[in-house]
């Protein structure tokens, strides 16, 4: 790896120390888990991945990978990405990205002019503003009504707005005109949609332009209150989410006083670490359309997973994946549509990770990384662990405590030993090599069937007296359907 994929990678860089540690044997592992009681909870449509809106030219480090991705160029009818998606039941999907803040509706009288996104070096990250035909706007709800999703539109936040002269700030009020067209269209189409976002990384310092953290409040005010009077019914109106940026402490802190209680149901903030109930709205691990070697490949999962598991831990209720497809992050390869292996590694997620999280210790290296949920759709708890180390395999006992108090010293901690087989899924890379981009469960790779489907995912069947082997270089979905979790009842 190179000095700069250390840098970026932080979850990561643990995993490529361990290459310099001498060979060891299999090393034993306590995981324990508390089941009296969770300790957070999640959102059902947790996993969530994100579709952008960027063209064809959008380049960076001489590549151009987002091909034809975006949202107004995706091919909507390819049977692999209907299926990619149908197979969560209820992806959650946020459309938005850089250019949203440039994006207009074609619909309405409150836009004369309906410009196309041209590269502009003058302009927001690049490019000139660029508008949503509404005969694409049904497309994609068509699509969506199909395959089950979840849909969070992420709004132009900057319409009617000017920059001032002499920073990135932008000054003056959100006009609500061009949105609120949108939505009564979308209405009168039938087109369901889950909560609306109000603009993209404009808080804090922002990235090309930044919003003041009271007229935002002011801003996203007037949206919930657009919205409260189109969806009169509580039971079908969308949410309002915001300000979709990266967390500073001073702006978040004024927003929310400005702001009051009661109108953004959700507080995305944006995560390229690789390293209200808030959610990731975004988050790709390296920025600018990712990591050429490394964003589509295994290795990513080591980042991937660890931040799906961090961030239920901290009661983050949603976790948007940039991207669906695009760019080199994408879930599914950006040109072929076949799924890479973080695909996989969300799908198994969606399906055995419910929405109660378990306090998840072990008392090992943090080569090993262990989380737990309630099972989702089925008794006992669901667990993730997460193997960096490429040499060390580590032999996993489960532990119950069942101590209602941590601080007690009356604990009542016991091994786990029930009667049913417990379901574990073995996710490896080709080959051992984690820069491969087709992954192993339980030794055999995942392939499209020939139908374009996605495969049957079917775990293995062991005792449940025996420890959880946990390979060099892994990652282990288990689900123990008799584990004692009163938390889970």
């Amino acid at each position: 790896m190179a000095t700069v994929k250390l840098r970026l990678f932080s979850a990561l860089s643990i995993f490529l120390l361990s290459y310099c540690l001498c060979f060891a044997a299999a090393e034993d592992v306590r995981v324990t888990v508390r089941g009296v009681t969770s300790v957070a909870k999640t959102d059902d449509t947790f996993i969530c991945a994100t579709l952008d809106w960027w063209p064809s030219t959008k380049c960076d480090y001489g590549q151009c990978p987002w091909g034809q991705a975006g949202i107004l160029n995706l091919d909507l009818n390819n049977k692999i990405l209907a299926n990619a998606i149908r197979a969560f039941g209820n992806l959650r999907i946020r459309i938005g990205g850089s250019l949203q803040d440039q994006v207009v509706y074609q619909v309405g009288h409150a836009v004369k002019k309906f410009p196309h996104f041209k590269r502009n070096d003058t302009g927001l990250f690049g490019f000139t503003r660029g508008s949503l035909p509404m005969h694409r706007w049904n497309q994609l709800n068509k699509l969506f009504n199909q395959t089950g999703v979840k849909l969070t539109f992420g709004l132009n936040a900057l319409f009617g707005k000017h920059k001032s002269s002499d920073s990135d700030l932008w000054l003056g009020n959100w006009n609500p005109k061009n949105a609120r067209d949108l939505m009564e269209y979308t209405i009168f189409q039938g087109h369901k949609i889950d909560s609306y976002e109000l603009g993209n990384e404009l808080c804090g310092s922002g990235v090309s332009a930044r919003l003041d953290a009271v007229q935002y409040s002011k801003d996203i005010i007037v949206l919930k209150k657009l919205v409260d009077k189109l969806y009169p019914d509580p039971k079908t109106r969308p949410a309002v989410l915001g300000p979709a940026g990266f967390y500073d402490q001073q702006w978040f802190n004024t927003f929310f006083e400005a702001t009051g209680p009661n109108v953004s149901q959700g507080v995305t903030h944006h995560i390229y670490n690789l390293g209200a109930g808030p959610w990731v709205g975004e988050s790709g691990g390296a920025f600018n359309s990712g990591g050429k070697d490394v964003s589509h490949t295994f290795a990513n999962g080591f980042w991937y997973l660890d931040q799906l598991g961090m961030t239920s831990t901290f009661n983050h209720k949603v976790f948007c994946r940039q991207a669906l497809i695009g760019g080199n992050y994408g879930l599914l390869n950006t040109t072929s549509f076949i799924p890479n292996p973080d695909y996989y590694g969300a799908l198994l997620w969606h399906r055995l990770m419910g929405k109660e999280v378990l306090v998840t210790t072990h008392n090992t290296t943090p080569y090993l990384r262990a989380y737990s949920h309630c099972s989702r759709n089925k008794p006992g708890i669901a667990l993730l662990l997460i193997n960096m180390s490429n040499q060390t395999t580590f032999s996993v006992t489960v532990e119950n405590d069942d101590n209602l108090y941590p601080s007690s010293r009356k604990l009542k901690n016991y091994i786990y030993g029930g009667t049913e087989k417990r379901e574990e899924y073995h996710l490896t890379p080709k080959d051992g090599n984690i820069q491969s981009d087709v992954v192993l469960l339980n030794g055999t790779p995942l392939k499209l069937t020939s139908s374009l489907d996605i495969p049957e995912m079917k775990p293995i069947y062991v005792d449940s007296s025996s420890p959880i082997t946990i390979a060099p270089d892994s990652f282990v979905y288990v689900t123990i359907k008799d584990f004692k979790a009163p938390a889970c009842a």
